[in-house]
């Protein structure tokens, strides 16, 4: 069995902070909303305790702004979208990609247009989201820091299926939720793996991966096998690798060659979570299907959006109930204390710590 590895003790800078109220480096990209989401109208998004909207301009870019209009403190996401500017539902003021004021309709002729200015964030758009990005500009450049890149989203042999997580609770425990193989018994006929034995473990201080092995249900080697997403009973058990990886601030993981998953978080605040799980089947193992032209593959690609749906509706369901239970008992009793056995839990709350740290250094004092 290979040993198993954990980075050092947490450090007296670190050990003191408490891992439920902890908030985020925003020195990371972020996701904000599925492309889809951000359309003719702007959309509004929460990310830890500030809200931001987006909208498209004519060219099709995604803008990211306060979600606030300087005039009355009012949502620009409840106003509307002219050209290449937001406009305030109020009073009709609008505002460019960089949050200056362009156009205040009432303006009289000797008055000047207000020199106000809202925050604006740098947006990406990539891979079927959009990432903003909240921390320090100067960071941004210097480290030429990248959103995590998700090469299964357009690849046509990946079958895509996205759940939204909307949770009562703090991020630390969705992380904790996702790294941690031990409870698979939560979730019945959605199960889709079982008896997971950790055999490894790494941490930095920007990622966490553990390695467990265990018993898949599922093995996607034959045209038909696809059916198994559909009808349990076709379902065989058989050992595969089971790795997860938290990649600071997102999920990742794989299951054998046949499946992988990500988590893409939006934490809201100290006590409420947004984030995107998605689902890639792949078809890698059929060979002859790559042959095919490509109009083909991505007609089958696109028609089999959404095939795991109910499975992955399910598991996100079972875990939220477990997850707004564990918040609702810290709040409770925050000095009550969890019994955890599973060191890759004790590794992911340090790593919680040393982000929130490396965002505010103050922390330390």
């Amino acid at each position: 069995m290979q040993q198993l590895q954990t980075s050092p003790e947490p450090t007296p800078d670190s050990r003191h902070l408490e891992v439920r109220t902890c908030g985020i480096n925003k020195n990371h990209w972020y996701v904000a909303a599925r492309s889809t989401e951000v359309v003719d109208q702007p959309f509004g998004f929460t990310l830890w305790q500030e809200e931001f909207v987006l909208y498209r301009d004519t060219n099709n870019q995604v803008h990211a702004l306060e979600n606030r209009c300087p005039h009355r403190q009012v949502k620009l996401s409840s106003g509307q979208v002219v050209g290449d500017l937001i406009e305030c539902s109020y009073h009709g003021w609008q505002f460019d990609a960089l949050g200056t004021c362009a156009h205040v309709p009432y303006l009289a002729e000797n008055q000047r247009r207000p020199s106000c200015k809202i925050r604006s964030l740098p947006v990406r758009e990539q891979d079927g989201f959009v990432w903003v990005f909240p921390g320090d500009p100067a960071v941004l450049e210097r480290d030429k820091i990248q959103p995590l890149a998700i090469p299964e989203w357009d690849h046509l042999n990946y079958i895509v299926t996205v759940s939204i997580i909307d949770f009562e609770g703090h991020y630390s425990y969705l992380i904790e939720n996702l790294m941690d193989m031990y409870h698979g018994h939560l979730h019945d006929d959605y199960q889709a793996w079982a008896s997971a034995k950790l055999e490894g473990l790494e941490a930095t201080d920007q990622r966490v991966d553990a390695h467990y092995e265990a018993q898949s249900y599922y093995k996607i080697d034959k045209i038909w096998s696809i059916s198994q997403l559909f009808f349990p009973a076709l379902r065989k058990l058989h050992p595969e690798p089971l790795d997860v990886s938290y990649l600071y601030p997102n999920w990742s993981a794989t299951l054998g060659n046949d499946f992988k998953i990500m988590c893409l978080f939006c934490p809201t605040n100290e006590t409420h979570t947004k984030a995107y799980l998605i689902h890639f089947t792949s078809l890698n193992a059929f060979w002859r299907l790559h042959k095919l032209p490509v109009k083909f593959r991505r007609f089958v690609k696109d028609s089999l959006f959404g095939a795991a749906q109910k499975l992955l509706d399910g598991l996100v369901v079972q875990d939220v109930l477990m997850m707004e239970q564990e918040q609702q008992a810290y709040l409770a009793d925050p000095q009550r204390r969890n019994l955890e056995l599973n060191r890759t839990i004790v590794a992911v709350q340090k790593l919680i710590k040393q982000q929130a740290i490396a965002s505010s250094p103050d922390l330390k004092n």
